[in-house]
């Protein structure tokens, strides 16, 4: 099992992942302790040059660690035949109940690593780097992580054994079983409609009023806003959304949008959505930022391209979703 491509490319990619974060975030401290951007002595210089080299280092490891969700679930849909009662992604989870911590660990990994790498390219764009102890210092707590999510890896994968006979998303996302997963897919359909469109109205509403508005607390609020319309999505999917792409009242199974049955249309959907979700968090990060003493013009500047990208991917996502529920044959309004 462990010799699986998909397998030794999580792996081994954590692993160099773990170890160029290590390196990056010991010379990262040494960087931090020493880092004086009014001084223009021979050993600032060399700071600064080491401090670029480490940033390249680390940017390419947590850039690995924040897509590393992708390859995961993708690698679980592929492994899933290797198991007897697997239908999909589910069974194979559900063969190590590790792998349900895993998604949620990278998941965090995404958006912390997204976080990391804006605040890097943000501290590359002014000549003073204003921001270089900060970015070494929040490695801090993303190396542990990144150590955890690898252990959790190898915990899972290493645990798997095809002859045990797993459970099919059938039972797990269920109306009729037991735990979240089963409460989510009973949710009533009509409801979780008015739910996910009226959240994503009102997150797109704010994606539009950040544009014009100054005030710190309306990027409170987006991000606010941002984390509740992920939560509703997600419940989403499971409820209806993944039943109109099936065309069957009673399969809520969140993975099988990754099959080639259904066109992957699970990886657009998904990127639509945690994506949405980063851009609303991004403006919140900028507000934070303007204590490091940051020209006002660039954070704007930056902040109306990731708003814009937020609208973007707002309206993808609208789009993969109501795209079955108006043109497409399928009608659940026996169970509204």
């Amino acid at each position: 099992m462990i010799l699986h491509p998909g397998i030794l490319a999580l792996l081994l990619g954590g692993m160099v992942s773990l170890l160029m974060l290590a390196v990056g975030a010991a010379l990262g401290m040494r960087i931090a302790r020493r880092w004086n951007p009014q001084g223009a002595e021979a050993d600032q210089l060399q700071l600064e040059r080491l401090g670029w080299l480490v940033a390249v280092l680390v940017r390419w490891a947590i850039a690995f660690e924040s897509l590393s969700l992708l390859l995961f679930l993708y690698t679980a849909e592929v492994i899933h035949p290797l198991f007897v009662g697997a239908m999909c992604a589910t069974g194979s989870l559900n063969a190590n109940p590790i792998g349900w911590h895993l998604i949620w660990t990278k998941l965090l990994l995404f958006l912390l690593g997204s976080l990391w790498i804006l605040i890097d390219h943000l501290d590359h764009q002014l000549p003073s780097a204003p921001l270089t102890r900060l970015k070494f210092i929040l490695l801090i707590p993303v190396l542990p992580l990144v150590g955890a999510d690898l252990v959790l890896m190898w915990v899972y994968f290493s645990g798997l054994e095809p002859e045990v006979i797993t459970s099919c998303c059938g039972s797990l996302f269920s109306g009729g079983g037991k735990g979240v997963a089963s409460d989510l897919a009973s949710l009533p359909i009509r409801s979780m409609m008015i739910a996910f469109y009226a959240a994503s109205l009102w997150f797109g509403l704010l994606l539009l009023m950040c544009r014009r508005l100054t005030g710190c607390w309306w990027r409170a609020l987006l991000a606010l806003s941002a984390a509740g319309f992920g939560l509703v999505s997600i419940a989403s999917v499971i409820s209806f959304i993944s039943v109109y792409y099936y065309r069957m009242p009673t399969h809520h199974c969140p993975f099988d949008l990754l099959q080639g049955h259904y066109y992957f249309i699970g990886y657009p959907l998904y990127l639509c959505l945690f994506g949405a979700v980063l851009c609303g968090l991004v403006p919140q990060l900028l507000v934070w930022l303007k204590r490091w003493s940051i020209p006002t013009p660039l954070l704007e500047q930056m902040e109306r391209r990731w708003l814009n990208a937020g609208l973007w991917l707002l309206a993808g996502m609208l789009i993969l979703v109501s795209w079955p529920l108006l043109f497409g044959s399928f009608s659940l309004q026996a169970y509204f």
